[in-house]
């Protein structure tokens, strides 16, 4: 019975609950597009739907989080961390990953059929490229970092079908900058990591990959982050949210000058998002934690405390 338990625990580890945050970025549209509230007179909340979906994903991420140990228990055993891991160190039995990994991904296919056609590709899309990715695109310098990018991007884009959602294109490329900018800081922190103990690259592409280059992508996709963010911000606010303030002081609408009063707003929202870029900036270059972005947010206070308050800025000028 222990041994059961302990199989249990160790299998719940490999699964990387942690990593389900990411798939947050499937409320992205819903939140942005002004409907996390609403509820269609035939149908359920927009936002049960998009949990539901959030579900799957978390289900189908973990099935590809156990696949990808599999694959990379060689490489994992020469890596001055990960070799601790439960399938690298030999204390998670390889059946029951397997097994873990088929029932995941039968319940996450059966979940899946009251949803759209295109939820289902993007499911499907998501599963053979997070295969490919740790059999091959991994090794392959550049096309690692788009792949997991392109993670993000499907992450998203069902979050928008499942409800049939439209996304503006600014709003698109933010999400691709911002995927691109923590591929580049995973690497940056992966390459630093090995070069300070001293040990041979496990992974090809970080052998191809200079100090330099990758500082130059990191250049390039913090500025265009914030950059694509400003556009979506300064183009498609949703909403003046100063509703519930001119409620409590009408005069206050014909006190503000035109341009606050203007659908700008989340424009204001802007600062977080510069200093959660330069916070993480410095804790990829200063302290080298970048090489899981889930345990940096979790783990750091100040960046933490920043993508709260940006979310509730967000949130108060679209449905304020």
């Amino acid at each position: 019975m222990k041994n059961i338990v302990h199989q249990l625990f160790l299998l719940i580890k490999t699964a990387r609950p942690k990593q389900w945050l990411k798939n947050l970025a499937i409320y992205a549209s819903l939140i942005f597009s002004g409907f996390f509230f609403f509820k269609p007179a035939d149908g359920h909340p927009y936002f049960y739907s998009v949990t539901y979906a959030f579900i799957i994903f978390c289900l189908l991420t973990s099935a590809t989080y156990i696949l990808n140990d599999l694959i990379d228990i060689k490489a994992d055993r020469k890596h001055p961390f990960k070799k601790y891991r439960p399938l690298a160190s030999g204390e998670l039995a390889i059946p029951v990953a397997i097994f873990a990994i088929v029932f995941c991904l039968a319940l996450v296919f059966w979940l899946s059929l009251p949803l759209p056609l295109v939820f289902k590709l993007l499911i499907f899309a998501y599963l053979i490229l997070q295969i490919v990715y740790s059999l091959y695109l991994k090794q392959i310098a550049i096309l690692d970092i788009i792949s997991i990018a392109g993670g993000f991007l499907i992450r998203v884009y069902a979050g928008a079908v499942v409800v049939n959602l439209h996304m503006s294109v600014w709003f698109l490329l933010t999400v691709i900058s911002m995927s691109l900018f923590l591929a580049v800081g995973k690497r940056q922190s992966e390459r630093t990591l090995m070069t300070e103990h001293k040990l041979s690259f496990v992974r090809k592409s970080l052998d191809t990959y200079s100090a330099r280059l990758l500082d130059q992508y990191t250049s390039i996709f913090a500025t265009s982050t914030w950059i694509t963010y400003a556009l979506f911000a300064f183009q498609n606010s949703p909403g003046d949210g100063l509703n519930l303030l001119y409620e409590h002081f009408p005069n206050l609408a014909i006190d503000l000058p035109r341009t606050l009063q203007s659908q700008k707003l989340l424009m204001l929202t802007l600062p977080f998002v510069i200093f959660g870029i330069m916070r993480y900036l410095q804790l990829v270059y200063e302290e080298n934690r970048g090489e899981a972005p889930v345990d940096v947010l979790l783990k750091d206070k100040t960046l933490l405390l920043t993508v709260f308050l940006w979310f509730l800025g967000v949130m108060f000028v679209i449905y304020a």
